[in-house]
């Protein structure tokens, strides 16, 4: 019986991406060995990171200038990889969640961190407003999230600041238009909307490395990545793969804004059937809705069917709805390869849900 999979990340990949990767596991271009036993030193495999890493920049609109990287570690190991290749004295940052918090943890360790607006008063449920304006141009950068994957929250647009931008987009990269040209590095660790988990992509402008006065470990060093074209160290073939295949996918379909649109299309159906039910509400500002991850809980006279209503979705197949311990109730993963009949799914259990206990 198919599954209707809402994790959080790693994530649903499409069908195509699972296809090929699964395919390449057995025989990789042809030539007779898995993927996962190949040299990523082969003309084969270099094909795959070069083919990845344009692709990137043909979806994203990536101007001359920047590099993009395949590296490890997740979106965990960025948080001290930016202020090591880019802090001076101080650098900004706004925290809207768990991981704002975590990046601006690891930032305190290399220099000043000015922590200059933040949602915390309410439980992170809102993108701060009006801070671009505050920002001081000498600070190293700004460091923001752009989508908050435990709360439920998203930039709607690319913020204008006087100085060089940062940005997590793990969870929404590749689901909505981005000006890649505001933005001085860009990292996402792939399992939402990139690929399989243990690669995370980094977009680099190229001319603001190499100013720090610091030493750097080579493998910690940006400059490194792009001088050996992502090859410093084995890279994780496997997962290299499936994010171009998965690259491919949103090819195929038109591009990334079509995936936005989608995006859209999805987020909605289920918002308004948040809005429209008895049982349930949401936990974001609506203006700052995240089309990714969804969160809402019971209305307050219905929380103890909290856990009921997580057991009858279960037992349709509806999986990995449970919201995290900091905000409770529900949180619907819908990353781009989501499908519509798994939102309609959960749409149609809330209604029955409904239909039971009011």
């Amino acid at each position: 019986m198919k599954k209707h999979n809402f994790y959080a990340g790693p994530s649903r990949l499409s069908d195509f991406a699972l296809k090929t990767t699964a395919e390449a596991i057995q025989d990789f271009a042809g030539t007779g060995i898995s993927l996962l036993s190949i040299s990523h030193r082969t003309p084969e495999f270099q094909d795959v990171m070069d083919s990845a890493s344009e692709l990137v920049k043909e979806l994203l609109n990536v101007p001359e200038g920047y590099s993009v990287l395949f590296l490890q570690g997740g979106a965990s190991l960025q948080f001290c990889m930016v202020p090591y290749n880019l802090l001076d004295k101080s650098a900004t940052y706004i925290n809207t969640g768990v991981w704002a918090t975590s990046a601006i943890n690891e930032g305190k360790c290399f220099g000043e961190i000015v922590e200059l607006a933040s949602s915390k008063d309410k439980n992170f449920s809102y993108i701060p407003r009006g801070w671009e304006s505050q920002v001081d141009p000498a600070t190293s950068y700004v460091h923001i999230t752009s989508n908050n994957t435990i709360y439920g929250t998203q930039y709607k647009s690319d913020p204008n600041v006087p100085a060089l931008l940062v940005s997590d987009m793990s969870s929404d990269l590749f689901s909505r238009p981005v000006d890649v040209s505001k933005y001085a590095l860009i990292y996402a660790g792939a399992q939402k909307n990139v690929g399989a988990a243990g690669a995370t992509v980094v977009i680099v402008r190229n001319d603001v490395l190499g100013k720090v006065n610091r030493c750097i470990p080579k493998i910690l060093k940006y400059q490194t990545h792009i001088e050996q074209g992502s090859m410093y160290n084995t890279p994780p073939t496997l997962a290299v793969y499936t994010c171009l295949k998965t690259l491919e996918r949103y090819r195929q379909l038109g591009g990334i804004e079509v995936m936005h649109q989608r995006a859209n299309a999805k987020a909605q159906m289920l918002y308004d059937e948040i809005d429209r039910n008895k049982l349930f509400k949401g936990t974001a500002a609506i203006e700052d809705r995240s089309n990714m991850n969804i969160c809402f809980v019971m209305n307050e006279e219905f929380k103890d069917k909290e856990s009921l209503f997580n057991d009858f979705a279960q037992a349709r197949n509806i999986l990995g709805i449970k919201g995290h311990r900091s905000v409770g109730g529900f949180r619907a993963s819908v990353y781009n390869a989501q499908r519509e009949e798994s939102v309609q799914a959960l749409i149609t259990a809330m209604q029955d849900f409904e239909k039971r206990h009011i």
